[in-house]
């Protein structure tokens, strides 16, 4: 709906390589017009779907409702990705890691990082750090090499950024904000956003851009702030920074994630490497890549055959 151009150069391609175009077709278009049509139509025998939260549940209600076969629908939705540190973890490497799974791509990421969790000792010290490296990026075209973040999708994105951002600074506290380069008003750049939060659920749904919601904790209530994250439904990428094993471990098993990176950034799983999808409000699985992926589409068939019936002898047959 939003990058069709980018899905017609990759239709092309397809259709370049040999595929043939009765198996692949583009249909742009509205998602609540075009998205609807394609689920309703008696032609469809799967859907595979990447997008928000709101609009797979739309879809799936819609095959609920639908006459005839029950059909299958795979999901790959958002999330509300948190990272968890501790002391033990290096300074410089979680400031890496945490710019570039924020920013990265302008955080229009559906594995992007929402919230960084910082032990209180330590925090203070982490967040001059993550304020230094945001003033050190570059905003602007991303076609020019010398860019780190370049625009949201669209106008509506940045309107609704900027609500968010309004909402942070009543009900909690901007660390920092990226200086827009000159012309910006020419597109559709956002200033990329640090801002501490108040409670370690104050995010209801995932904020779709380059903002970093940062919260402090005191390690003793880990369990406690874990499972607040956890409540909210979602599951798809977890980060973890920490040179003790048992601390990865114990976020681990308090958050659920569908992917889970220890010691790195949170973007960027490798096709054929890291099969990637969450669960909970987060997909349905299995993960796109994954060994179980296409079995999805299948479906099985037990077969059995009484050999004997048929005068064949199952002491020769097994052989």
């Amino acid at each position: 709906e939003q990058t069709p151009l980018i899905a017609a150069e990759a239709v092309r391609l397809y259709y370049k390589a040999g595929l043939n175009p009765d198996l692949l077709a583009l249909v742009p278009g509205r998602g609540e017009t075009v998205g609807v049509a394609l689920t309703n139509h008696p032609g469809v025998d799967g859907v595979a779907f990447t997008g928000g939260t709101d609009t797979a549940s739309a879809i799936n209600r819609g095959l609920a409702a639908r006459p005839g076969a029950i059909i299958p629908f795979i999901a790959e939705t958002g999330g509300l990705n948190g990272m968890f540190v501790d002391t033990t973890a290096l300074k410089e490497q979680i400031i890496d890691d945490v710019i570039l799974s924020a920013f990265g791509s302008a955080g229009q990421r559906c594995s992007a990082l929402r919230v960084l969790y910082a032990p209180k000792d330590s925090a203070d010290a982490l967040i001059e750090g993550l304020k230094g490296a945001l003033a050190a990026q570059v905003l602007g075209d991303p076609t020019d090499a010398r860019t780190d973040i370049g625009p949201v999708i669209d106008a509506e994105s940045r309107a609704n950024l900027e609500a968010h951002v309004e909402r942070l600074s009543k009900e909690a506290k901007i660390i920092a904000r990226a200086e827009l380069p000159a012309g910006a008003d020419k597109g559709d750049l956002f200033a990329p956003v640090i801002a501490e939060i108040p409670t370690p659920d104050f995010l209801e749904r995932e904020v779709f851009g380059p903002i970093l919601h940062v919260y402090r904790y005191e390690p003793k209530d880990l369990e406690k702030v874990a499972g607040k994250l956890a409540a909210r439904g979602f599951g798809l990428t977890l980060g973890v920074h920490s040179r003790i094993d048992a601390f990865a471990k114990e976020v681990m098993e308090l958050v659920p994630a569908g992917n889970v990176y220890v010691n790195r950034s949170i973007i960027g799983a490798v096709v054929g490497v890291q099969p990637f999808g969450g669960e909970g409000l987060s997909g349905t699985g299995p993960k796109a890549g994954g060994p179980n992926s296409l079995i999805r589409y299948a479906a099985e068939k037990a077969i059995s055959i009484n050999i004997a019936a048929q005068g064949g002898d199952p002491a020769l047959l097994n052989l």
